[in-house]
């Protein structure tokens, strides 16, 4: 007769799954509000270009954030 194994931890990748999951709504909320922000300023300052120009930045942004998350839970 085999010992029983112990059951595996899966706590740890649980953790990752959960703080992945969480980069993806921040990155979505970031280019969202970028848009809406940009949006008012096009409407406030009657120009065209400033949704396109924030929402870019917005873009920008939010890989940024996803870059130095991903590094923090490579460490």
């Amino acid at each position: 007769m085999e010992p029983q194994k112990p059951p595996k931890d899966n706590s740890e990748l649980l953790r990752t799954a959960a703080s992945l999951s969480g980069i993806a709504i921040q990155m979505g909320a970031t280019i969202f509000l970028g848009n809406l922000l940009g949006e008012w300023l096009d409407q406030k300052f009657e120009k065209t270009y400033l949704e396109d120009t924030v929402t870019l930045l917005a873009v920008f942004l939010s890989i940024y954030l996803v870059i130095k998350k991903v590094m923090a839970l490579n460490k």
